[in-house]
C-alpha cells in the first residue's frame, strides 16, 4: 500500500499564491506609494481577476496586515542574521545597530511607513502579524542590557533618536546621505549621555 502523502500540495500552492499576493502589493506600494495599494492594483500584478483574490485576502487591510507581518519577519531576520557582525565594544554596538535599523528603513521608505507610522489611519495590525515586532523588540532589549542600556527611558530615547533620524533623511534627502553620516554622531551623543564607554558592559 501507498503511505499518505507527506506534502500538503494544496496548502503549499495557497502559500505561495499568498507570497505572490504580497510581493506583488510591496510593488505595487513601491511604485505608487502604501497608500495607494488598491486589490485592483494587486489582482493586476499576479494575472488574477479581483474577485478571485478576495479567496486569499478578504479586503485591502488584510493584505496591509500580511505585509505588515511580513515587514518585521524581514527584519526580524535581517537583525539576527547582523549579530554575527556585532562590534566587540558596547559604543561601537550602539552605532552598529543604529545602522543596521536606519538603513534597512532607508532602502524601502514604504515598508518603514507600514512598520513604523501610522500612515493608514484604518489599519491595526492583527496579533500575529504583530508577534514578529514584539520579537524584534525582545532581541533589542536584549542587546541592549548585554551594553549597559537597561533603564526604559534610555531604550526610547535611543528608538527615538534613531528613527528621527530615518525620518529626517527619508523626509529631506531620500537619496542623499545627510542624516545617514550623522548616526553616528547621534549615536555617540546618546552613549555619552548614558555613560557607555567603549567596554562591553559585562562579558
Amino acid at each position: 500500500m501507498l503511505g499518505k502523502p507527506n506534502r500538503d500540495r494544496k496548502t503549499e500552492r495557497r502559500s505561495e499564491t499568498r507570497r505572490e499576493i504580497v510581493d506583488a502589493a510591496w510593488q505595487v506600494a513601491r511604485d505608487k506609494g502604501l497608500a495607494q495599494v488598491t486589490l485592483r492594483d494587486v489582482a493586476d500584478a499576479v494575472g488574477m481577476r479581483p474577485p478571485s483574490l478576495y479567496t486569499h485576502f478578504d479586503s485591502k487591510n488584510a493584505i496591509y496586515d500580511a505585509m505588515f507581518g511580513d515587514a518585521w519577519t524581514q527584519f526580524l531576520e535581517h537583525t539576527t542574521a547582523a549579530e554575527a557582525g556585532e562590534p566587540a565594544t558596547s559604543r561601537a554596538a550602539m552605532r552598529y545597530y543604529a545602522r543596521v535599523f536606519f538603513d534597512f528603513a532607508v532602502a524601502f521608505p514604504a515598508r518603514h511607513q507600514l512598520m513604523n507610522l501610522r500612515t493608514l489611519p484604518d489599519f491595526t495590525p492583527s496579533p500575529q502579524a504583530y508577534a514578529p515586532s514584539v520579537a524584534v523588540m525582545q532581541g533589542f532589549v536584549a542587546r541592549m542590557a548585554r551594553h549597559g542600556v537597561h533603564g526604559q527611558d534610555d531604550i526610547d530615547l535611543y528608538v527615538a533618536i534613531v528613527s528621527g533620524m530615518v525620518d529626517a533623511q527619508l523626509a529631506n534627502d531620500p537619496d542623499g546621505t545627510r542624516w545617514s553620516m550623522l548616526l553616528d554622531r547621534a549615536i555617540d551623543m546618546f552613549a555619552d549621555n548614558v555613560g557607555i564607554t567603549d567596554e562591553r558592559s559585562r562579558p
